[in-house]
């Protein structure tokens, strides 16, 4: 697990601090009329942990709290499992009464949504390792707009990878720029004129785009390539692709096309020069029939799209 190494609040960009100041500006706009009624008087609040999981979004949740003046302190650690079958005590939030409920849906919501990603994460990786793989389980791109750094941490903390963050982060070549570099190259032919592209053409565009990737990424930029055959993996990995994605293959093809891949580009002097990625569909009922010894890594949307919460709740009192 990431955390294991040191603490993941040192992974935040500057930028997550101005998100906490919009979403906070987002929640109250103009005036805060319950505010008004409680006024300043001094006061603090129990986080409750009301469902099981595990406890994610310590930074934002800090954060919010951190720009309106008051303070949290913690009484479990970040990835610390929260039974189901009682309330349990995991933060005390203390400043004026009115500041802690002017962030207190901003910060509840935050740590509900990182809390149930990291709680599903940690769950499917438990599923694989209990099957004995011992690959990477990655998230995907598939994320929140605007919410992007709080779904990424909500990964790591639930011990998986969280995958590339942005465009910059990795060239992934998916099905439709090889298919565009395809048409391009073949706009002449009459196979373009009636709107289809043969395997033989995308094959043919792989090393070009893999090519031009490289031109411009440099060498400190890895290129990955979307593939739906073992004959444009082979293309993708003989022009130096980095990653071969095998997507919406199934479970025996992908054991077979890894198996073959590794072993034929090993008989070649390439053993350990490219990582095999599988994806398309993974979910806790189906991940572990991909996960064989030739794939590297296992990459999923369903860790953090459309995933549940975990329920928490602030509770108020005065202080004397």
């Amino acid at each position: 697990m990431a955390s294991s190494h040191g603490d993941l609040r040192h992974l935040l960009p500057a930028s997550y601090k101005r998100h906490i100041a919009e979403w906070l500006e987002e929640d109250c706009p103009s005036f805060d009329y319950g505010g008004f009624v409680v006024g300043d008087s001094d006061g603090e609040a129990k986080l409750l942990g009301k469902s099981e999981g595990i406890i994610a979004g310590v930074p934002f949740f800090d954060e919010v709290f951190s720009q309106l003046g008051c303070s949290v302190e913690w009484h479990l650690k970040e990835g610390h499992p929260l039974p189901a079958s009682q309330k349990t005590h995991a933060a005390t939030v203390r400043g004026p009464i009115r500041k802690i409920l002017l962030g207190e849906r901003v910060a509840l919501n935050i740590l509900a949504r990182c809390s149930g990603i990291a709680t599903k994460t940690a769950t499917l990786n438990r599923v694989l390792r209990a099957h004995g793989w011992q690959g990477t389980l990655a998230g995907t791109r598939k994320t929140t707009p605007g919410f992007r750094v709080v779904e990424k941490y909500g990964i790591l903390v639930g011990g998986a990878d969280p995958h590339r963050h942005d465009l910059s982060g990795m060239t992934m070549l998916k099905d439709n720029h090889v298919w565009a570099c395809a048409n391009n190259a073949a706009s002449a032919s009459a196979s373009t004129a009636s709107g289809a592209l043969s395997e033989d053409d995308i094959a043919a565009a792989i090393p070009k785009a893999v090519q031009a990737a490289k031109a411009v990424g440099g060498f400190s930029t890895k290129v990955e390539v979307e593939v739906r055959s073992v004959e444009e993996a082979n293309a993708a990995i003989e022009a130096g692709a980095d990653v071969v994605m095998l997507d919406n293959f199934t479970p025996e093809g992908v054991r077979a096309a890894a198996k073959g891949l590794k072993e034929d580009w090993a008989a070649k002097g390439r053993a350990g020069t490219f990582l095999i990625e599988v994806s398309g569909g993974l979910n806790e009922g189906n991940a572990a029939q991909y996960a064989c010894e030739d794939v590297d890594i296992l990459s999923t949307s369903s860790i953090h799209q459309g995933v549940g919460i975990v329920d928490f709740s602030l509770k108020v009192s005065l202080r004397g």
